[in-house]
């Protein structure tokens, strides 16, 4: 059965994931290690006693995920559960980088270090006495009517960040921008708005700034080439050398995440089976909802995984 491990981003956090991955595996024992040296930070401190408030900080919440993604990759495999090809939802797309040989271990954690400080910084030149710059999902109305619907009312400052579902979408923007748009998107018809855990405004041109200090910063790291297939929320298609990927995280900062197209292109491609690794269990119901039949299962907790090789044998 052709298999695709899922990488969840940010959004997912919670205080306390991966504790029981760092208690069952010496080989997640050790790369917490790894990570906290390669990042010069306290992950494990971070994630077993940060509070909720320092996990959503991007700066924080960046490496803290990844690492949790890499341990529930690691745990996997360690009972049996291989991948095929790897896709992640935004920041997500960096463990399945550093899964399909792109990106180092060593150069992961340094790499989204450095991608939620430089974004951290440009949110909070957006913050307005109003309110945070930040995101919300807007449920039950497709996106060409979100946004027919923005740019009719000439609303600023607001993007279209994330196609999650043929009718859920997640807006990015200024926090005036985006009290305008609930509203209006409220009296049209969407069934739900919810903001969510995060604390800037990801995959709009208002990180403009981001952009350009990641570029400069990414200089200095080594991509290689995929050694297994692995997907680009920019483009929804297959990322093919190092340069390629080089380039798209970089254009990550500032473009949508086509994840429907994306979803489309792995089930094309025939993938049956997808694995969540990591936390939450949101890339599962999405994938459901593009496609109710799909074997989806959620592998980033030791419970799930034990259910997933007790099935297995």
């Amino acid at each position: 059965m052709k298999t695709c491990f899922l990488f969840p981003g940010q959004g997912a956090q919670y205080s306390g994931m991966g504790k029981d991955l760092f208690e069952a595996s010496a080989a997640v024992r050790a790369l917490f290690q790894r990570a906290s040296d390669a990042s010069h930070m306290d992950l494990k401190k971070l994630l077993f006693e940060g509070t909720a408030e320092e996990l959503q900080a991007t700066d924080k919440t960046q490496p803290a995920i990844t690492l949790v993604n890499l341990a529930a990759s690691a745990v996997a495999r360690e009972n049996g559960l291989e991948m095929d090809g790897s896709a992640g939802f935004s920041l997500g797309e960096y463990a399945a980088l550093s899964e399909a040989g792109v990106i180092s271990v060593d150069d992961l954690f340094p790499i989204v270090k450095l991608r939620g400080s430089v974004m951290e910084k440009a949110a909070r030149s957006l913050d307005a006495a109003g309110g945070p710059a930040g995101m919300a999902a807007v449920l039950g109305m497709p996106a060409d009517k979100v946004v027919a619907a923005i740019e009719s009312a000439g609303i600023e400052g607001v993007f279209i960040a994330n196609r999650n579902s043929p009718v859920q979408v997640v807006l990015s923007g200024t926090s005036a921008g985006l009290a305008k748009a609930e509203e209006l998107l409220k009296a049209q018809g969407a069934r739900r708005i919810v903001r969510l855990k995060v604390s800037a405004p990801f995959h709009c041109p208002l990180l403009e700034d981001a952009r350009k200090a990641f570029a400069e910063g990414l200089a200095s790291f080594t991509f290689s080439d995929p050694r297994s297939p692995v997907y680009s929320n920019v483009t929804a298609g297959l990322i093919t050398s190092g340069a390629m990927a080089r380039e798209l995280c970089v254009k990550h900062i500032v473009s949508p995440v086509m994840w429907v197209e994306e979803q489309q292109r792995l089930l094309a491609d025939g993938y049956e089976r997808f694995l969540e690794v990591g936390p939450g269990t949101v890339l599962g119901g999405l994938m459901r909802a593009l496609k109710p039949d799909a074997l989806c299962a959620p592998a980033g907790k030791m419970e799930d995984i034990a259910k997933l090789r007790t099935a297995a044998s």
